[in-house]
């Protein structure tokens, strides 16, 4: 297997002195390309700073993360957002759209900052639209959207520049069950048919009964790691 990400001894304070907070305590991690992985655990487990460490939304505290086979703890500035844009998708419960974007504007975006062709991009939303369901609705504006159509345009932007690793952060949080579920099953199909890599930080039953992996995480601590068939 080829591994997409490896943490080393993976910390993360916040504060200092009686305000001290042990957000995460020497976790060592290991995801492999083609993973369907959950990381689970309490409120305030730390699994939201995992992955946002794991995606280079924070800096660790110390130790290391591993991305492609570069560190990317101590990468700053321009080089750390350039590497970010070019191996990691991120999926938010707020979706985190442009509003003055169509859906395809939106999907397309981060292959503008690529420097990749028109014909590219428009081959590349045209059959990432069709992945996602969304056929018909590419020059919707997000407000012309439900909450479930969003979240696909959401998924369409992670996946169509093709990353290393696409990390949600409770992606269904927003949205009723029926549509929660039906994303979810979307996503798990492009993982099994594409075979990309899917990280996500939830307390939903429904990415825990789809996961492959289980990774439960206790006052900043790895407490167990189940793998399934």
């Amino acid at each position: 297997m080829t591994t997409v990400i490896e943490t080393q001894n993976l910390c993360r304070d916040f504060g200092a002195g009686d305000t001290l907070v042990k957000a995460l305590k020497d976790n060592n991690l290991i995801i492999e390309k083609g993973e369907f992985t959950a990381i689970i655990g309490p409120s305030g487990s730390g699994k939201s700073t995992l992955l946002q460490l794991i995606g280079g939304l924070d800096s660790p505290t110390s130790g290391e993360v591993i991305l492609d086979n570069k560190n990317i703890s101590h990468m700053s500035g321009t080089q750390l957002s350039d590497f970010r844009r070019d191996h990691i998708g991120f999926i938010f419960q707020a979706y985190n759209l442009i509003p003055v974007l169509s859906a395809k504007e939106n999907i397309e975006y981060i292959m503008l900052l690529q420097g990749i062709s028109a014909d590219q991009r428009a081959h590349r939303v045209k059959n990432i639209l069709h992945e996602v369901g969304l056929q018909g609705m590419e020059d919707r504006f997000p407000a012309q959207l439900s909450g479930g159509q969003q979240q696909r345009v959401a998924v369409a932007r992670a996946m169509v520049s093709q990353p290393s690793i696409i990390l949600a952060d409770e992606p269904t949080a927003n949205l009723d069950s029926k549509t929660g579920a039906a994303l979810l099953d979307m996503m798990k199909e492009l993982n099994e048919k594409e075979h990309m890599t899917f990280v996500f930080s939830t307390h939903d039953p429904m990415i825990m009964q789809r996961a492959k992996r289980i990774i439960r995480l206790v006052d900043g601590k790895i407490v167990d790691d189940e793998r399934r068939d």
